[in-house]
């Protein structure tokens, strides 16, 4: 009886009838995360997604049903062949289960093809080309904060709506920047206004006199600059420097506090910009924001507080799908709302946007600003279907 006893255990277990432990393919759920960990974007994810990402880890007790949760960190140096090279060894060689996507879109996109390949899902945050889920879709990819559609549908909307009907782009010269400039571009002309010209830079650029020459020769109302981070930081200073800010209205679709908090306010006063969430918008992500800065000494950015959305997401979506098979898991990810400090309602779509509320910011005057981080006004709450793409819009192929 005893032996008959065994081999239908046995047997039960062969069925299906382990526990939930036995559903995760090994003793650890691994979240791989690469970013810009030393460049022009790290003050914008960096070390700070990394400790944003850990408190995700913390907030769901550090393990799933059993499985103690671990983070693995990379930088990129803003090359898609390391960035891939990377992912690939992490999911091949380390288990990993996941892969949250950092700045820059060049790599981001080289990323999601490797996690595509692997059907193991990636969350793309930092990055922001709209081809992670339009052209280059994926049942395994998800567009977790933001796209360039959105910040050029609210921001460059809103500048024109200031009388900024002529632009000229100062454009970096890789896949966000591109895809940005096109959005603004294409916002710009459908509201009756014209680019006059356009200038792409190299990533951490270190001279930027002759485009801005360029800019200011071509007599356009607006410059739009393209670029973020660092690149963003030493344009805005260039030209400041060359007075280009007093014959040309300065446009920055993607500003972050950092960038605020290098240039100040004095220079940046009054200028627009598309956020996915602002630190100091209620008392949950003031809540949250000052955790943040007790560990990293200074305010969050939207990318920050993005990471640590995607990360407990995904870890909630590994809960409720009891395992970490990641098809199985792509399921519940976009099952589940995104319900967190980051996000209210948030869906994720078949095309892998996770479509929420954004946000239209503008820079305080220094008079204006009454504490430290006092960056930003909301100025308008956008309902993130007003400015995704449509699915009469979409060239991806899941959503057709």
């Amino acid at each position: 009886m005893r032996r008959l006893s065994m081999t239908l255990c046995a047997a039960a277990l062969m069925a299906g009838g382990q526990p939930a432990l036995a559903q995760y393919s090994g003793d650890v759920i691994r979240i791989g995360f690469i970013t810009d960990m030393g460049g022009v974007y790290a003050d914008v994810d960096g070390p700070g997604g990394v400790e944003a990402i850990r408190m995700a880890i913390a907030e769901m007790g550090g393990e799933i049903d059993g499985r103690k949760i671990e983070l693995l960190v990379a930088d990129h140096q803003h090359k898609a062949d390391i960035a891939a090279a990377k992912a690939r060894e992490w999911f091949d060689q380390h288990d990993l289960d996941m892969l949250i996507a950092g700045t820059n879109s060049a790599t981001g996109l080289a990323m999601a093809k490797v996690a595509t390949e692997r059907r193991k899902p990636l969350f793309a945050v930092g990055a922001g080309t709209t081809r992670l889920t339009n052209e280059d879709c994926s049942p395994y990819i998800v567009q977790h904060a933001y796209d360039t559609t959105a910040v050029a549908r609210g921001a460059g909307a809103a500048v024109v709506a200031q009388g900024g009907k002529s632009w000229y782009f100062l454009t970096a010269d890789y896949a966000y920047g591109v895809s940005l400039e096109k959005e603004v571009a294409d916002v710009v002309e459908a509201s009756g206004g014209t680019v006059k010209g356009r200038v792409r830079h190299p990533i951490s650029a270190l001279d930027y006199s002759s485009f801005l020459m360029q800019a200011q020769a071509s007599g356009a109302q607006v410059l739009g600059l393209a670029n973020a981070g660092g690149d963003l930081i030493a344009s805005i200073k260039a030209a400041n420097e060359f007075a280009i800010n007093k014959t040309m209205m300065l446009a920055a679709p993607l500003m972050f506090e950092t960038d605020i908090h290098a240039l100040g306010l004095e220079i940046t006063q009054g200028m627009y910009t598309m956020s996915a969430w602002y630190w100091d918008m209620n008392d949950e992500s003031r809540a949250w924001a000052k955790r943040f800065l007790e560990k990293m000494n200074k305010a969050p950015t939207f990318v920050q507080a993005g990471d640590y959305s995607a990360a407990l997401h995904y870890l909630k979506a590994v809960k409720a799908a009891g395992t970490d098979d990641g098809t199985k898991v792509m399921e519940q990810v976009r099952k589940l709302p995104v319900d967190d400090m980051f996000a209210r309602g948030g869906v994720v779509r078949p095309d892998g946007r996770m479509v929420h509320d954004m946000y239209l910011l503008q820079v305080k005057s220094p008079s204006e600003s009454k504490y430290p981080w006092d960056y930003f006004r909301v100025v308008q709450t956008i309902p993130g279907k007003q400015v995704a793409l449509s699915q009469e819009e979409s060239k991806c192929a899941l959503w057709q």
